[in-house]
């Protein structure tokens, strides 16, 4: 039954220097039938090329950011402009290609425009996903569940997110939770211990078809395992909350 109050979503592909993949990343996520927004992350000037032509479509828009600043500050940019544009919704969607497009209308399908639920994607790897990346997941994972005392998020690291734009938008004004890879996690954290309510949804995944990454091993690091201090800090000053609302769970 159609909602009588329905969502107005657009994708959101943050995006730094995947020339290769983002036309195909692009021609897949059409058959959503959405407005697409780009966040250029001050990519190079072959990418930022690439990115004006795409933009030249009716329901691309781009956001350019003229130095790169992190994921999390493009997807932060991001949903500022879905802000700006009335959209109740963003879909984030990494721009290397590695999600099914197909997986994605479970995310939006039905969405009413007053839905505060954060819709997170949990992978379903095929033979292409490094081991060593597949077991290292568990320990960011651990530590989530440790933060929230929950198992509420199954994988904050996928990057097939359903945002509800203005509670985000009030969550990072208050924590903007990082600007770099430390985002994907630290967001439905906070989230979380706030209340809020989440669902996790499938998706495949497969590794990057241009072969990009932009994980830095020393800086990102350091970086998540300032967040995860933060994090579990965090929880123990919400402990009391946060082993009652378990408790609400479990009785």
């Amino acid at each position: 039954m159609p909602s009588d109050n329905p969502a107005n979503i657009a994708v959101l592909i943050p995006v730094y220097n995947h020339a290769e993949a983002i036309r195909q990343t692009v021609d897949r996520l059409r058959r959503l039938q959405l407005p697409i927004i780009l966040v250029d992350d001050g990519s190079d000037a072959h990418c930022a090329a690439v990115l004006d032509t795409l933009a030249e479509a009716g329901n691309v828009e781009l956001v350019r950011l003229p130095v790169n600043r992190g994921k999390g500050a493009a997807v932060r940019a991001g949903l500022a402009r879905a802000a700006d544009r009335g959209l109740s919704h963003a879909l984030q969607v990494d721009a290397d290609g590695q999600h099914e497009a197909d997986d994605l209308p479970p995310f939006v399908e039905g969405v009413r425009a007053d839905d505060e639920t954060l819709r997170i994607g949990y992978p379903r790897f095929d033979a292409s996903v490094p081991r060593h990346r597949f077991y290292s997941r568990y320990i960011t994972h651990s530590l989530v569940w440790l933060a929230t005392l929950s198992f509420a998020l199954r994988d904050t690291m996928c990057g097939v997110k359903l945002y509800p734009v203005a509670a985000v938008n009030r969550l990072v004004a208050e924590h903007p939770c990082g600007n770099r890879m430390e985002f994907d996690s630290e967001l439905p954290v906070r989230w979380v211990w706030q209340g809020g309510r989440v669902s996790n949804l499938p998706v495949r995944v497969r590794y990057p078809t241009d072969g990009v990454s932009h994980f830095k091993l020393w800086r990102d690091n350091v970086l998540l395992a300032a967040m995860h201090s933060r994090l579990l800090l965090g929880m123990l000053r919400r402990l009391p909350e946060l082993l009652n609302r378990r408790q609400e769970t479990l009785s």
